[in-house]
């Protein structure tokens, strides 16, 4: 399908169609968010850090994953990629009911989360970066940021959807396989096994690449200023998906679950409603006023002395998080051409996959000597550095034009 063949009318029902795969994905992300770290901690015994660590280990495989999915997505095609990235999904789900078959050898149970969470990370990385790139070729390149937010609003909506979910079942059904840690990782692979035959009805679309490629590095190369930006506002999603969880068990509250249904409501509905701003306003700007209203949502985390601090603090930082790799992303995009699309937003993706990775065991380790307070504090310090780099890209533009 030509970029020029589709119509305003008809671009958002295009869209739809093939980002329902990252709300399949997104979704067994948000389900096991919710109630991996409980699991590691309170039914194996396992210390915080490594219940923020098997959480955070996700991200780490989607990093590695994502210097190949690129050039693969380039040369391959993004249809053949999202197969790929939902069947992986399948085995994620599966490696997690075996780990709570196997709760009574500890050990070997942490061991199988653990590759379910690394197959988790493949599949996203497969999924998330070759449906962008799936629906540019079928939507237009003008549309990159369109693109890029139905992509966030499902990521993070499917984030909301699964963690209540999973706590329900988590705590709910006592049934051997349907429900607690087992019938969560059920789920899990029910969920990405139904997105395989829709993928296959969807419409394929040629790879651009031809002849020799540029390398990954190279390619990071152009959109790593952008992806330093990006990582900084990453930090903060870290230290909520990693350790809120934690954080309400520890101060004795209920909700965490409530809490991070805030968190991706409020991401998808800044996404409904600000991302034209973008277009309007310019990236950089639109980023320096997310990562502000972030990192105000991190402090609020790090002050709060109750649950409803704590959720408005998530809300908060939803909020800010949101239109920080869509403003960015339009940047980092226009830094390659269109045969190397999959690369770029592989590569921009790999400073988020990074910083997400990092932060949960690092900050995780700042638990036993500060608090949790200190843990936010740190996170929301990270994104005023943020600010900071956009307004160097910000003033960098002006001065290129």
């Amino acid at each position: 399908m030509s970029e020029g063949a589709v119509r305003t009318s008809s671009v958002t029902f295009v869209i739809l169609a093939v980002v329902v795969f990252t709300l399949f994905c997104y979704t067994d992300i948000g389900l096991q968010m919710a109630v991996v770290p409980l699991f590691v901690r309170e039914k194996l015994g396992f210390s915080s850090a490594m219940a923020g660590f098997a959480v955070s280990v996700q991200y780490l495989a989607t990093f590695a994953s994502r210097i190949g999915a690129g050039k693969r997505i380039d040369t391959g095609g993004p249809k053949r990629v999202v197969l790929m990235g939902l069947s992986t999904g399948v085995l994620s789900g599966l490696l997690l009911v075996v780990a709570a078959l196997l709760v009574s050898w500890p050990l070997l149970s942490l061991l199988f989360v653990l590759a379910g969470r690394i197959a988790l990370g493949v599949a996203e990385s497969w999924v998330a970066t070759a449906v962008i790139v799936w629906n540019i070729r079928r939507a237009g390149v003008s549309r990159t940021a369109q693109v890029i937010s139905w992509n966030g609003v499902c990521s993070y909506g499917g984030i909301a959807l699964g963690a209540p979910i999973a706590t329900m079942i988590y705590h709910g059904v006592s049934l051997p396989v349907l429900g607690g840690f087992a019938g969560v990782g059920l789920l899990s692979a029910v969920l990405m096994g139904v997105g395989i035959p829709l993928a296959l009805r969807q419409p394929s679309v040629p790879p651009l690449a031809a002849g020799k490629q540029p390398s990954f590095f190279t390619v990071l190369g152009l959109v790593l200023p952008y992806g330093l930006a990006l990582a900084a506002g990453s930090v903060g999603f870290g230290a909520i998906s990693a350790l809120l969880a934690l954080y309400f068990s520890d101060q004795n509250w209920s909700g965490a679950a409530f809490a991070l249904a805030l968190f991706g409501l409020t991401f998808v509905l800044t996404r409904f409603v600000f991302t034209r701003q973008i277009a309007k306003h310019g990236g950089n700007s639109v980023a320096i006023v997310s990562l502000f209203v972030e990192a105000l949502g991190l402090f609020v985390l790090a002050f709060g002395q109750s649950a409803a601090w704590a959720d408005a603090g998530a809300a908060l930082t939803g909020a800010g998080f949101s239109l920080v790799f869509p403003a960015l992303g339009v940047g980092a995009v226009a830094q390659t051409g269109p045969e190397n699309k999959g690369a770029a937003i592989g590569a921009f993706s790999v400073c988020l996959d990074i910083a997400i990775g990092v932060s949960g065991p690092l900050l995780g380790l700042m638990i036993p000597l500060w608090g949790y307070g200190a843990v936010f504090q740190a996170a929301a310090l990270i994104s005023l550095v943020g600010v900071v780099l956009c307004l160097l890209l910000k003033k960098q533009t002006r001065l290129a034009r």
